[in-house]
């Protein structure tokens, strides 16, 4: 499920899932996982409604937004999977690298880079990305990358090739070899995939 940051109602506690820099999976009880799954059920019910009988009214549009909130409340219940991990010298070095993938998504996707920029070895980012996400550094630098073509695909009408560029692609094939490796589709094809971007959720 793919939404804009704007789209969630506002709640302070769900903050830091929308930051891309959460957890990469969380392992659900039966108990977790049944109301979770009904929840995501009836989002996705209510969006092929509107899909479907063009009822882009601001009431469907209210309803998907409070039924998305549910959802991101019921995950920020959850126990945070790596807590311990990314507590302590792995904490400071991963929001040290949070903090410059940010500044820096656009200009370049190098480990050896943000290391250079952090003050911090390669490993080091590594290791501290993977006790704060699951996730390498190389793997979160892509993912970012990766999340903000998508954004640009779904939420404006740039040219690919425009938004190759600005996420620092020479040629519009290596940009589009980048999106199937990340995504498993084209950026053509995954920008014809969301039929109603004026929903803010797909």
């Amino acid at each position: 499920m793919l939404f804009t940051a704007a789209f969630p109602p506002r709640l302070p506690l769900t903050t830091s899932l929308l930051d891309g820099f959460g957890p990469a999976g969380w392992t659900l009880s039966p108990g977790d996982y049944e109301p979770l799954d009904r929840a995501l059920s009836e989002i996705s019910a209510e969006y092929h409604r509107a899909q479907n009988h063009d009822e882009g009214s601001d009431l469907t549009v209210q309803l998907l937004r409070q039924l998305l909130g549910a959802v991101l409340l019921r995950l920020a219940r959850l126990p945070h999977p790596d807590r311990a991990a990314s507590e302590g010298m792995g904490g400071e070095v991963f929001r040290a690298f949070r903090y410059e993938l940010e500044r820096s998504f656009a200009a370049t996707r190098s480990v050896q880079k943000y290391a250079a920029r952090t003050g911090y070895s390669p490993r080091t980012l590594t290791r501290a990305c993977r006790a704060a996400t699951g996730r390498t550094a190389k793997q979160l630098i892509d993912a970012r990358v990766a999340l903000e073509a998508q954004r640009l695909l779904v939420h404006t009408e740039l040219p690919v090739a425009a938004i190759g560029r600005s996420l620092g692609f020479s040629e519009p094939t290596n940009f589009g070899k980048f999106l199937v490796r990340e995504t498993g589709h084209t950026p053509g094809g995954f920008r014809a995939g969301q039929r109603r971007p004026d929903l803010g959720i797909g």
